[in-house]
């Protein structure tokens, strides 16, 4: 009795409990100040009754509204849409928010708030305790009045276009536990203050343009279990203070400017599980005991730096290890030939471009996708190896290995013998006692070729001087007009001219004659390399002659530009019908007329239909056209061509159009060979600097104490020499294309500065309505071309990429431009997993490197998910200008979205890097 007594009593008690608890829930709001704050925002910001119903209680019926005690404490508006009116002009419009002053949480992320933070929202909003605004497409600085949110545990402001410094006032927030600061345009460094957020656990501030060194201060956060700095600019060393951080799990400093050598104390780091030092450079040998305690480490990315020396034991034998990525770093060394714990298998291993030699071990037992790739490993292939790529090696029976001179030369001077493919005979290092006579031998031999050199080069001296006293006679004896002497001007030292390969020989008095003597009627422009004139030949064909002043022009440029139509055929340059060379001081080369004219002129043109005298532009279809066009003949320079040739003078003017639209590029007095080691891959390494580059940097100062850095684009010298040159020029194109704003390809360095800060902060990976703002709005494009408008601008950033090495190359963009709605589709339905760099090359590094997902998201307030960001319609304009569809060569690939994969991943790689395209 007296138990079922007791079991009524508890019952009630619960039922009570229950009761208060419901009615607490159901409370409704009891502030009309609230009221109406709820209402006005909920006006200003376009939301739907859906979501927020007029005529019911917000408390009890507002989606995303939490109360408490009839007072509004938490807004969630994450994913919502606005309405048809609310779409039309999206504001960062949340004035309303001042009356609601014990609100607790606001998450707006994934919902379009154009502009900046108010100032407002660190004085007015005190009891905020976790702010979401990420991918809300705010621009402007970080108000510092932020600093003053003391109750603030989560700051989330990624995915944004914020821009300037972190304010330091940020360090004021003792209590912050999450701050993610990432995929903005923040630039100088990385606050001091951060070293006194002792309650930070996750830290991101990847993908912006911060520069300086890493705060040592860092290394104090001892709570701390996610850093993420990557695709950043900063520079100089590791501090060592980052190994007294024993909590953390995850480290990222990839993509930065790192240098010095990996500190040994991170030996301290026992929790990590996730270590991406990659795309730095970082030198020297890896600490022997670096891995002794780094029993929880799963992914270990150093590849893309110039370590050297051989690896610690202790990676090996890492017990949960499951990626691996040692490439394109200097490494060398064997395999061990087993591991401490054989029977644990890791999914990847990337070793490519290194120095390990020695035969294979069964240690890669434990790996299943293997790329052992351009190293100088020996023996044969072990039978257990099915995923593995192992080209430019010296293994037997296997294709694409190194020659057998390359093989015994890196042994050789190793002191060690070649097995030689497993043929007789093999190589080992040269017997001491023969080294005396060999040195004879060559010192005998080296005289004797040192005399007969110096006697060729006396009898070329004495030619050159009697050619040159006839040459002078020859000249005195002409009038400047009438034909030279056969051979005309020698071609200069290197050139070797095939004039079979460079169309007709025509007299001055044709060309005087096709050109109506040269008259201003005639002339099209005065050019840089020579002055332009229309003309028709005897046989009624239409011609672009180029008059050349060899007195204020370049010497022999002309001669060069013969060199290279000699050796060059390809349909995307201009035809060369021909050439006049009799004249001393003028030559002239023939050219096919385009009927189009070039892309400065044709961007908009002059309808002849047109009554009104309004300008017509080129349509979206024409434009992609003409962007895969140019990019197709780029490629052919700089990845078909042996050696590679940079063009040089890349702008709308040399962008020549056919009747089709068709690309004919043009200009091309400048071309020359690609200086130094002509693998674009080296040379991109070799200006991969350490010190720092900020967003506004765009003048690309030298450093002085530092080794030069190449003069980037908008100066003269030995920069333009490069094929990263071209890639960067032709983003100027591509960014015309978009805009539609005509003369980007030919601005100032001051004008370009300030254009990219008006126009980038607008491009983004994660938000496509973005781009509407500077789409050229005479632009008429649906849904799907805007997907296709937001590639290419995507592309262009890309190309922009201040760092020469950061820049894709030009059969990446090519490929990109092809299929661009690959590039914008597999980038938003891809995973967001980080996976490493499977080689140099790969087209994720190479187009996204900067922009990729972020290892993890750490998160509080739970967002909708797979919500599309708000923002503006499609753009369709219409009015004083239009668009007009031009030539007949259709769409060029851009809607083929069956194709093939843009890129194949190198061999042994199941997957990307970067959720975006695949590789080659």
């Amino acid at each position: 009795m007296v138990d079922r007594r007791r079991s009524l009593v508890s019952l009630g008690f619960l039922l009570s409990l229950l009761f208060q608890f419901t009615f607490e829930q159901i409370e409704p709001l009891s502030s009309t100040t609230e009221r109406a704050a709820l209402f006005d925002l909920r006006s200003s910001l376009g939301l739907r009754s859906k979501e927020w119903p007029r005529k019911v209680d917000p408390c009890s019926s507002w989606r995303g509204v939490t109360c408490e005690n009839g007072r509004v404490i938490g807004i969630n508006i994450s994913g919502f849409r606005r309405t048809r009116i609310g779409r039309q002009n999206p504001q960062f419009a949340v004035d309303a928010l001042t009356n609601l002053t014990l609100l607790q949480t606001l998450n707006a992320s994934n919902f379009l708030l154009p502009g900046s933070i108010p100032e407002w929202f660190g004085l007015q909003l005190s009891s905020l305790t976790v702010l979401d605004l990420r991918s809300c497409s705010i621009n402007g600085a970080i108000p510092s009045s932020l600093g003053n949110l003391t109750n603030l545990t989560s700051l989330y402001l990624s995915h944004n276009s914020l821009t300037g410094t972190i304010p330091d006032s940020l360090g004021q927030l003792l209590g912050l536990s999450v701050l993610n600061l990432s995929r903005n345009s923040l630039t100088a460094s990385i606050p001091t203050s951060f070293a006194s957020l002792v309650n930070l656990s996750s830290l991101d501030i990847s993908t912006n343009f911060l520069s300086g060194s890493i705060p040592p201060g860092i290394g104090s956060l001892t709570r701390l279990q996610y850093l993420n700095l990557s695709g950043n600019s900063l520079s100089s060393s590791i501090p060592s203070q980052l190994g007294n951080i024993s909590s953390l799990v995850d480290l990222d400093l990839s993509f930065n400017s790192l240098s010095g050598v990996v500190p040994v104390e991170l030996r301290g780091l026992r929790s990590l599980q996730r270590m991406i030092l990659g795309n730095n450079m970082l030198n020297g040998a890896l600490p022997e005991n670096l891995f002794a305690n780094s029993s929880q480490l799963q992914f270990v990315v150093l590849g893309g730096n110039n370590f050297t020396g051989a690896l610690p034991d202790g990676l090996w034998s890492l017990p949960r290890l499951n990626f691996l990525d040692l490439s394109a770093n200097n490494f060398t060394g064997v395999l061990p030939n087993s591991s401490s714990n054989p029977n644990v298998t890791a999914a990847e291993l990337n070793i490519s471009n290194n120095m390990f030699y020695g035969s294979l071990s069964p240690l890669l037992r434990r790996f299943s996708f293997i790329d052992l790739s351009s190293n100088y490993f020996e023996g044969k292939i072990l039978d257990f190896m099915l995923n593995v790529s192992v080209d430019t090696n010296c293994l037997q029976n296997v294709s694409n290995q190194r020659t057998t001179e390359e093989c015994a030369s890196f042994y050789t001077e190793r002191g060690l013998t070649f097995d030689n493919f497993g043929r007789p005979n093999s190589t080992g290092p040269p017997a001491a006692e023969s080294s005396g006579k060999s040195n004879r031998n060559k010192i005998i031999l080296a005289a004797v070729l040192g005399g007969v050199g110096l006697a060729i080069i006396l009898l070329l001296l004495v030619l050159w001087f009697i050619c040159t006293r006839k040459r002078g006679n020859s000249n005195q004896r002409g009038n400047g007009v009438g034909p030279a002497p056969a051979g005309s001007s020698p071609p200069p030292p290197g050139v070797s001219i095939n004039f079979i390969n460079v169309g007709d020989s025509f007299t001055i008095q044709q060309l005087l004659q096709a050109a109506g003597d040269f008259g201003d009627a005639n002339l099209i422009k005065h050019g840089h390399s020579g002055d332009l004139f229309n003309g028709v030949l005897e046989s009624g064909i239409p011609v672009v002659i180029k008059r050349i002043d060899v007195r204020s022009t370049k010497k022999d440029s002309y001669l060069l530009e013969l060199d290279f139509f000699s050796k060059i055929s390809h349909t995307r340059f201009v035809p060369l019908l021909g050439h006049c060379l009799e004249n001393e001081n003028e030559k002239y080369l023939v050219y096919k007329h385009m009927p189009n004219g070039d892309l400065s002129n044709s961007l908009y043109y002059q309808k002849t239909t047109s009554e009104d005298g309004t300008l017509q532009s080129l349509d979206w279809i024409t434009r992609l056209k003409i962007a895969t066009g140019a990019a197709e003949a780029l490629s052919y320079l700089h990845h078909e061509c042996n050696p590679p040739f940079v063009h040089r003078d890349i702008q709308a003017s040399s962008i020549l159009l056919d009747d089709k639209y068709e690309v004919r590029l043009g200009s091309l007095s400048e071309v020359c060979t690609q200086e130094g080691d002509t693998h674009q891959s080296k040379i991109t390494r070799l200006l991969r600097l350490p010190h720092s580059l900020a967003r506004e940097a765009m003048g690309w100062f030298l450093n002085h104490d530092k080794p030069p850095r190449s003069s980037e684009p908008g100066t003269s010298g030995s920069s333009t020499s490069i094929c990263a040159y071209d890639v960067y020029c032709f983003g100027k194109i591509l960014l015309e294309l978009v805009t539609g704003k005509m003369g980007i390809s030919a601005s100032s360095d001051t004008e370009l500065k300030e254009l990219l800060e008006q126009t980038l902060p607008y491009i983004s990976i994660y938000d496509k309505e973005l781009v509407t703002k500077i789409v050229d709005p005479s632009l008429i494009v649906d849904e799907d071309f805007l997907e296709e408008v937001w590639a290419m601008a995507i592309v262009a950033r890309s190309c922009l990429n201040p760092k020469p090495s950061r820049r894709p190359p030009m059969r990446y963009v090519l490929k990109a431009l092809e299929n661009p709605l690959k590039v914008v589709r597999e980038e938003s339905t891809g995973s967001s997993r980080l996976r490493a760099t499977s080689s140099r090359g790969s087209w994720n590094a190479a187009l996204f490197g900067s922009w990729r997902q972020s290892s993890s998201d750490v998160t509080v307030i739970p967002a909708a998910s797979g919500t599309k960001v708000e923002g503006a319609s499609s753009i369709k304009h219409s009015g004083t200008t239009g668009s007009q569809s031009q030539g007949s060569g259709g769409h060029n690939g851009g809607l083929a979205e069956g194709s093939e994969s843009v890129i194949q991943q190198p061999a042994g790689f199941p997957g990307p890097m970067m959720p975006v395209l695949e590789g080659t």
